[in-house]
C-alpha cells in the first residue's frame, strides 16, 4: 500500500503542481488586480457565504460513499443509481435555501446575482466530488487525479481569455469570471459522469425510499462533520465583511494572502483524497495502517514547514510581487495563514484516518469545539487587528484541532513514533527557521535568496532524513511493498 500511495501521490502532485499553482497564483491572483481589491473582496465574501449550506449538497454522502465503495466495489452500481437522483434533488434544495439565507443576510441585487451563480458552481463541484468518490472508491486513482485538475485547466484557458483577450472591456466585470467557472465545472461534470456511468454499466437513476433513507441514515454523521468544518473554515471572511466599516476591503486583503494558503492547501488535500480509500481498505482487512501514516506524515509535514518558513521571511516580497493594492499587514496575514497550513496538513492525515475508522462522533465534537473557539476569537481579534485578526483566530483554531487529532490517533491506533525521528524533525525545523532568517540577506535579489533557501532546505530535509527520500525510492522500486 505504501508503494501504491507514493506512485499515485507522485502522479497526483505532478498534475496539480502543473496546473493549480498557476491558476491560483497566476489567474486568480491576477483577477484581483483586474477587478480591484474591493470588488474581489465582495466576490470572496459571497463565495465563502455560498459554502455555508454546502452540507445540503453532500449530507455526508461523499465520505461515506468513498469509505463504503473502497470496501465493497460490487455495490457501486446499486448505490450510484439511487444516489445520483438524490444528489440532483439536493442541488435544488441547496439553491433555494442559500438564496433565502442571502436575502435574510441583507444581500442586495449584485450580491444575490453572484450568490445564485456561485451556488450553481458549488452544486456542480459537489456533483463532481460525488462522482470522484466513486472513482476513488474503486481505487482508480489516475482517473481521479485527471478529473481533480480538469476544471482548473479549463478555467485557466477561459480566464486567460477574459484577462488578456481583447473581446472584454477593462476593468473586468467579476461576473464574467463567475460565468467562466460555471462553464469549466459543467464540462468537468459531464466528463466525470461519462466515466462513472461507464464503470457502473450505464445504470439509470432510480428512487427507492428505503434504500435512500438507509444510506442517508448512515451518512448523516459525516454530514454534520462537513457542516461544522465548513462553518469554522469559512466564517472568517463573512464576519470580517459584517463587523468592520471597510469589511469588503478587509476581506479583499485577506483573500490576497488566502490565495497562497489555498495553493498549499490544495496540495495537502490531495493526501486526504488518496488516504481515505486506502485507510478504509486497510482497516476493513484488519491490516496495519502504521506505515502509511508514517510515510504520509514524513512527506507532508516537512514540506509544510518549508513553505510556511518561506512565507514568514519572504512574505512582504511575495505579496508586493503579486499584488498592487496591499495592506500594511499583508505579509503578516500571509505568514500566519501559511502556518495554519502546517497544522491543517496534519489534519489531512490524522483526521482522514479517524474518518476512515468511523470515529465521526469524536470529529464532530472536535469540530463543534473548533467552531465555538473560532467565532469567539474572531469576535475578539477582528476589531483589534482586522484581517490579521481573522488569520490569528484561524491559526489558534487549527492548532487546537491538529493537536487533539494527533494525540487521539497515536493512542487509539497505538502508533509508535521513534525518538530518533522526533529529534530529526525538530532539528530540521530549527535549522530551516535559522537559515530562513539568514537567507533574506544573502543578496539584494529576493527571488534568488528564496530559491537558495528552498534548495538548501530540501537538502537539509534529505540530510536530516526529515523526508526519507531514499526509503521512498526503495518503496517505489519494490513491487512487493
Amino acid at each position: 500500500m505504501q508503494r501504491k500511495f507514493l506512485i499515485n501521490l507522485g502522479f497526483l502532485l505532478f498534475l496539480n503542481f502543473l496546473i493549480k499553482p498557476f491558476y491560483i497564483l497566476g489567474i486568480d491572483a491576477e483577477m484581483i488586480n483586474a477587478v480591484g481589491t474591493e470588488s474581489y473582496g465582495t466576490y470572496f465574501a459571497v463565495f465563502n457565504f455560498s459554502y455555508l449550506l454546502q452540507i445540503i449538497l453532500d449530507l455526508g454522502i461523499n465520505s461515506y460513499n468513498t469509505q463504503h465503495i473502497s470496501r465493497h466495489h460490487s455495490l457501486m452500481g446499486k448505490y450510484f443509481s439511487h444516489l445520483i437522483g438524490v444528489k440532483l434533488m439536493l442541488v435544488l434544495v441547496y439553491l433555494m435555501f442559500t438564496l433565502g439565507l442571502g436575502l435574510l443576510w441583507g444581500y442586495q441585487e449584485l450580491e444575490l446575482k453572484m450568490l445564485l451563480w456561485l451556488g450553481i458552481n458549488q452544486s456542480l463541484m459537489a456533483l463532481i466530488l460525488y462522482l470522484r468518490s466513486n472513482i476513488a472508491g474503486l481505487q482508480i486513482f489516475w482517473l481521479d487525479s485527471v478529473i481533480s485538475v480538469l476544471d482548473k485547466l479549463l478555467l485557466i484557458f477561459f480566464a486567460a481569455y477574459l484577462l488578456w483577450g481583447e473581446a472584454f472591456p477593462k476593468p473586468l466585470d467579476i461576473m464574467w469570471f463567475i460565468y467562466a467557472q460555471t462553464l469549466a465545472f459543467g464540462t468537468s461534470f459531464l466528463f466525470a459522469l461519462f466515466w462513472v456511468w461507464k464503470k457502473s454499466a450505464f445504470v439509470l437513476p432510480r428512487w427507492n425510499k428505503l434504500i435512500t433513507l438507509a444510506i442517508l441514515k448512515k451518512s448523516y454523521p459525516f454530514a454534520l462533520l462537513v457542516l461544522l468544518m465548513t462553518f469554522y473554515y469559512k466564517s472568517d471572511t463573512i464576519m470580517l465583511e459584517k463587523m468592520l466599516p471597510d469589511g469588503t476591503l478587509q476581506s479583499g486583503y485577506y483573500a490576497q494572502a488566502y490565495r497562497f494558503f489555498e495553493a498549499g492547501n490544495m496540495v495537502a488535500y490531495l493526501f486526504a483524497t488518496l488516504l481515505l480509500p486506502m485507510f478504509s481498505k486497510l482497516l476493513a482487512k484488519n491490516e496495519s495502517i502504521h506505515s502509511l501514516v508514517k510515510i504520509s506524515f514524513q512527506v507532508l509535514f516537512p514540506i509544510s514547514i518549508l513553505v510556511a518558513t518561506a512565507a514568514l521571511f519572504f512574505g512582504n516580497e511575495i505579496m508586493q510581487w503579486k499584488y498592487e493594492d496591499l495592506h500594511e499587514h499583508s505579509s503578516h496575514i500571509l505568514a500566519v495563514l501559511m502556518f495554519c497550513f502546517v497544522f491543517i496538513s496534519t489534519t489531512y492525515i490524522f483526521g482522514t484516518l479517524l474518518t476512515a475508522n468511523g470515529n465521526v462522533k469524536l470529529l464532530n465534537i472536535l469540530s463543534l469545539s473548533a467552531l465555538v473557539i473560532n467565532i469567539v476569537l474572531n469576535l475578539i481579534c477582528i476589531p483589534k487587528w482586522q484581517a490579521l485578526g481573522s488569520a490569528i483566530a484561524s491559526l489558534i483554531t487549527q492548532i487546537f484541532v491538529s493537536v487533539v487529532q494527533i494525540i487521539f490517533s497515536l493512542k487509539h491506533f497505538k502508533i509508535e513514533v521513534s525518538l530518533a525521528y522526533y529529534f530529526r524533525i525538530i532539528t530540521f525545523v530549527l535549522v530551516v527557521l535559522a537559515f530562513g532568517f539568514l537567507s533574506t540577506s544573502l543578496s539584494s535579489l529576493w527571488l534568488l535568496n528564496l530559491s537558495i533557501f528552498l534548495g538548501v532546505s530540501l537538502f537539509l530535509a534529505y540530510a536530516t532524513k526529515a523526508i526519507p527520500f531514499k526509503n521512498m525510492l526503495d518503496i517505489v522500486k519494490d513491487r512487493s511493498s
